[in-house]
Parts: structure tokens; sequence; C-alpha cells
């Protein structure tokens, strides 16, 4: 369909401006102060606001003219957008600021973002919208994304378009709720089962669990031993677990046997490695209930590491397989930064 030839505004001189009202909002920018918008859609223009106007640079103003038929200005145009984007746990509300919407989320979680369909969205004209990555842990009310239409005024027919778009890609922007999941822990070393070290896994794994509103039922300490470890497991899986987390012994030391404990445990589906560092050595398996993850010492000497990355999606209800771990590639190596600004960094960020 072509696009209406009629064009959607007509522009005034701006010292003819008094009492005419303002189309669209009009942003001021005070270089290191300031950027917003100091005009509203809709708002009258008084003989101050010329004044004020002419310091900003301004000659003309837009008055619009609109076919309703075939055409939609910004502000009408962006909720159909942020509707049709919007999916379970994402919410907006409030007016539209410079044509633009803001979508927040509504509770804590995962959250979620078809990347494809939000490219595909993105490759329609005089559309757009900007998100955060997909798969980070949001709070309740934080920002996710950002929609508006490009123009003033947008055609119908674009707008319709990118509307079916999303809403048959439904849902392209969502937040995963987190599940309060039964957690059980294994912590493995000769050294800490004799009292020669003191274990300090247990409250990085308790307190990382915490952030996401979970809990650690029960702890049994274990030495490099295969058949107490298979033995603990099986004693975990007949308690209704949720997900088992074990500590150490996953190198590739004579004395590091925690992957083959969990292996004899008889889990259905067992991931060996991830391409992430640090984490390379990290198992994580699935039995039809309970989801294990074997955790590398790596955990005890970096602040984030792969347990970061799957822990919030196996409690976002997900089962994350051999290709989830290879993906991770590509966003996978932390660079110790000091402060860690961890999740405000690349860490993680394959699209």
């Amino acid at each position: 369909m072509e696009k209406p030839d009629m064009p959607p505004f007509k522009t005034v001189p701006l010292a003819q401006a008094e009492g005419m009202t303002i189309a669209h909002d009009m942003t001021e920018i005070i270089p290191g102060k300031s950027k917003g918008p100091v005009f509203k859609r809709g708002q009258k223009v008084t003989a101050g606001d010329i004044c004020r106007l002419m310091r900003m640079g301004k000659n003309n103003l837009y008055v619009l003219d609109l076919d309703e038929k075939t055409q939609v200005h910004e502000d009408e145009a962006v909720f159909e957008l942020a509707s049709a984007l919007a999916g379970p746990g994402v919410e907006f509300s409030g007016t539209p600021g410079e044509g633009k919407l803001e979508l927040r989320a509504s509770y804590p979680g995962l959250f979620k973002v078809d990347v494809e369909a939000l490219t595909d969205f993105n490759m329609i004209s005089d559309v757009m919208c900007a998100s955060i990555h997909n798969n980070r842990v949001v709070a309740k009310n934080q920002s996710l994304a950002a929609t508006r239409a490009i123009p003033l005024v947008i055609g119908r027919h674009d707008l319709d378009e990118a509307v079916k778009l999303a809403r048959a890609a439904y849902p392209i922007l969502s937040v995963a709720a987190f599940n309060p999941l039964k957690i059980r822990l294994i912590i493995v070393g000769n050294e800490v089962y004799d009292g020669l070290i003191q274990d300090r896994f247990q409250a990085i794994v308790e307190k990382k669990a915490q952030d996401l509103g979970a809990q650690i039922l029960e702890t049994h300490i274990l030495p490099d031993d295969k058949g107490k470890i298979t033995a603990q497991i099986h004693d975990y899986l007949n308690k209704d677990t949720d997900l088992i987390i074990t500590t150490g012994g996953m190198s590739v030391d004579p004395d590091d046997v925690t992957k083959e404990g969990i292996e004899a445990a008889g889990f259905e589906e067992v991931h060996y490695s991830s391409a992430v560092l640090p984490g390379a050595m990290f198992l994580l398996g699935y039995t039809k209930k309970t989801a294990i993850m074997g955790l590398p010492a790596c955990g005890l000497y970096h602040k984030t590491t792969i347990f970061d990355l799957i822990l919030p999606r196996i409690m976002a209800g997900e089962k994350p397989g051999k290709r989830d771990l290879a993906s991770l590639g590509h966003g996978g190596l932390c660079l110790n930064c000091k402060p860690c600004r961890f999740p405000n960094c690349s860490f993680g960020k394959s699209a």
C-alpha cells in the first residue's frame, strides 16, 4: 500500500503561533544539565512561550491536519505498539514522553526477549523498540524496554503491520517469575570434611539463592567419595527436591569424583562443561522432576560465574541444555573488573 501523499501537518511561523496548540513534545537540551520536553503536545502557545521557543532556535511550529483513516499521531500509535509488545510480567502506563513509552517489570523475575522477533519488528518502517538484554534478572518496576513511532505521524499501514507482527510473535517481551524451589546442597572435599579448612561455598550458594527468593533446605559435607556422593544424591531425590547443587570435585585431579558420583545417580540428562570463564568445568543435569548443578571451585574465588547465569533460568522454570551452555560462549568471558559491575556488563550477554 502506498503511503498517503497528503502532508499530516502544516508549518506556521513562530511569530504567528500565539494561541495555537503544539502538535508534539518539544525538547530542550542544556549541555551538561538537562534534556527533556519543556513544551508538551496539546499545550497552547503564549506570548512568553514564543520567546523561549526562539531561544531554543525554533522559527516554525507544526499544526496537525490528520487523515484519521490513513495517519496516526505518535502518541496514539505508541500505545498500540506497547500493547502488542508487552507479554506477561510487562506493563506500561502514563503519558508518552516525546512520543515514547517505557515498558517495566510487573514483578521480579527473568526478563525474556524473542530476539529474532524483536529484530523483525524493528525492520518495519517507522517503528522501533529497544530493550535490555535477554535472560536478565530484573526487579519489580525495572525498566525493560522502550518503544515509539519514529515520525510525528505514522502511516496506518505501517502501524498495523508492526502490531500484527508483534501479536503473531507474542510475547516478544515478558518476565518469567521465579519459582520458590526446594534446593538441597552437597559440599564435597576431603579438606573440608576432615576439618582442615572451613567451608566458604555454603554461604555463597545460600546468598545467591536467597537473592532470587529461594532457600537451601539441607546441606551435607562429604569427602571425595563417589559412593557417598551418589548415595546423598539419592537421599535428596527421595525428599521431593527441585534442585540439587554440589560444590567442588569437578576438576581433573585424581580425587575429583563429584562428576562420576552424579552420573552414577542415574540422571537422564547430564551436560558437563560450559563455554564460560569462569565456569568451564560446570555440570548441569536433569531427571523428570529434579535438576542438578555441579559447581567448580572457581565459585570460591570469582564473584560472578556460570552459576549466576544458569541459576536464574532454572528458577524461572527453564531447562537449559547443551546448546544453551555452548551459546554462552559469545559474551561468556568475565573480565574480572574491579569493582565487579555484573549484571551491568558484557558477561553472559549473548543475544
